[in-house]
This record gives structure tokens, sequence and C-alpha cells, in this order.
């Protein structure tokens, strides 16, 4: 669900556009960390786990494991670039394709400087005929999961039923589409979670024509372990205050959790609680992170300020340790 910032829209400060363009959107992105490109350049990595499977007559779902240190994914329909996804993301669907067809795709990483790794294995995969049909599968029955260690989870689920014949099956996790498995499968494992952390999924049936069923019983799940949120916090914070045009603003810098993707939004908690978030694009920080907001027109208030990440499992990172500032004083 995206974040409703309680506070006026923040008002940036020069240097804070070298951050580059700040915009409101969901991100997620599941998978593994895999390391070594073992070619000994320097490249990213080549993408592993590739899989592909048709999710109606024109769509094919792609996924993989995570490569470290990309910007990037580039998903390719035989030598055709059709996908460009950000790190945080490790799945798509390639849509707009023929009934019926047979397609290859691979998968590439791009890293920060622009270089391009090597192509993944081929995996293919066949669309379902096109079918008339008006008619969405029943909602899968039967839900249950389990904790597959500390950073997996196996769900199981009833076969849904359809007129035509269910062809996918889509893992939401919250509102996010997490994964996805053929319509003869009815069990799937969510990876690259965290420990001690507690999670929704929910799963919907698809069918050839890309009619989606009603969500199936939502499974609440909590990971074994324990997690008290130091490893995903961010660092170093630092908090001030500068008057622009008779209003003050509080400026932030921090270190950004080292994570196997670039984190790519935060919430920011004003006086003990959730203020407003922000959203980097594809050239997220890695070494410090910068950001100015809006904190009203009248000097001596003092504020405290915390930070956190959204991880790329879709859940919160450990909060920062709290900064106090007070307007007017530039500290």
């Amino acid at each position: 669900m995206r974040e409703v910032p309680v506070l006026p829209l923040p008002r940036p400060r020069r240097w804070a556009l070298l951050c580059g363009a700040l915009f409101l959107l969901t991100s997620c992105g599941w998978g593994s960390a895999q390391g070594g490109d073992g070619d000994g350049g320097g490249l990213p990595a080549v993408p592993t786990g590739v899989t592909a499977e048709a999710g109606s007559a024109t769509t094919v779902h792609v996924m993989w494991n995570a490569v470290d240190d990309v910007r990037t994914y580039e998903v390719y329909r035989g030598g055709t670039l059709v996908k460009e996804v950000p790190a945080a993301e490790r799945m798509v669907d390639v849509t707009r394709l023929r009934p019926s067809t047979s397609y290859v795709f691979t998968v590439r990483a791009r890293d920060a400087d622009g270089r391009l790794g090597p192509r993944s294995r081929e995996v293919r995969a066949t669309t379902p005929a096109e079918v008339a049909d008006d008619s969405a599968p029943t909602r899968p029955g039967n839900v249950h999961g389990r904790a597959a260690g500390s950073r997996a989870v196996q769900l199981t689920w009833s076969a849904a039923k359809d007129d035509r014949g269910v062809v996918s099956y889509d893992v939401y996790q919250g509102d996010t589409k997490v994964h996805s498995v053929g319509g003869g499968q009815t069990a799937a494992v969510v990876t690259g979670l965290r420990a001690g952390t507690r999670y929704t999924f929910t799963v919907r049936a698809r069918d050839a024509a890309d009619n989606v069923s009603p969500a199936g019983a939502a499974v609440r799940l909590t990971t074994p372990g324990t997690d008290d949120g130091r490893a995903t916090a961010p660092t170093e914070l630092r908090a001030a205050s500068h008057l622009a045009d008779g209003a003050y603003y509080l400026d932030l810098s921090w270190v950004p959790p080292r994570t196997e993707t670039p984190v790519t939004e935060y919430q920011i908690h004003l006086d003990g609680r959730a203020a407003t978030s922000l959203v980097y694009g594809a050239d997220a920080p890695r070494d410090r992170a910068e950001y100015s907001f809006y904190a009203g027109r009248e000097a001596g208030v003092v504020h405290r300020v915390r930070i956190r990440a959204r991880l790329a499992d879709g859940t919160w990172g450990g909060l920062s340790a709290e900064r106090e500032v007070t307007t007017g004083t530039g500290r």
C-alpha cells in the first residue's frame, strides 16, 4: 500500500537533486543473493534460477535469483529486450504475447557503472490457446503454509476450478504479487524473507483469458529466529535545519543499510510517528542518502527524527538511531 504523507510535500534543496528524481511507487523483490560472475572481468554475475511460466494466453511470468551490486535487470525474449526492471525486483510479467506460441527468455544484470553482465541460461514457455471466456476461476481452497527455515515459506492449496482450465496461480504478499506457478501446481516456495518477521500471503487462480479468481484465505506466518533490526537499519543519521522562504526544513542524511539490492524506499518518523515516505528511482544511493522536507514556520521547535528502509521482501527494516533537531538553530 502506498504511504500517504501527513506533511506537505518537501521542498528539495539544490544538493538533494543529485540523489535523482524522487517519485512515489511500490516496489518489491524476491530471491536469494548470488555472488561471483566467474569470468574475472568485473562484470555483474549471471542471473541464476531463471524460470518462465505461462500466466495466460498472452503473458509469461519470468523470475530469477538476485545478483549482488546491480542497478537493473534486462529481460530478453529471444534476442529482443522486452523489460527492464530495478534491482529490487526479480520477477516480471511479459505481456502482449501470442497464444499457442513458444518463447525463449534470458535475463542479464546491469551494474551502477552501466556494465552489462552475461546472459542467463535460456528458459522456454509456451502460451496456451486463446479462448472466449468471461468466467473467472473459483478461489483456491484449503490454503496452508509453513516456514521453511528462517528465510522462506512453503504454501499449499487445493486446485481452483474453471470451465476452461486454470493456467497459473499467483502468490501475493499483502497487495504485491511475489510469485507465480503453473496451473498444474498447488504449492510454491517464497524465498528471500527475514527471520522473526510476520508475513501475510494469499493465492489467486488465473485462466487463459486472464480472468483472475478472488483471493483464497489469507495465510499469516512468522519466520523463525530473531531480528533485532540492527542489520537492516540505516546508520550514521544526521539531522539539521535550514530556513527558506520563511519556512523551516529538516535536512537528513544517512548511510543506507547494506542489503543485497539498493534500498529504494524509506519511511521517515517524526516525533514518534510515520510522517512521510521517500522513494528513489533506479539511481538509489548506496553510500550516503540525503533528504530535506518541510517542518513548519516556527523557530525553536524540537523534533525527534528516525528513518527506516523498505527491504526487498516488502517489509520494513529496523529504525535508525533517533536524532533531535531544533528549527532555527541549524542543528
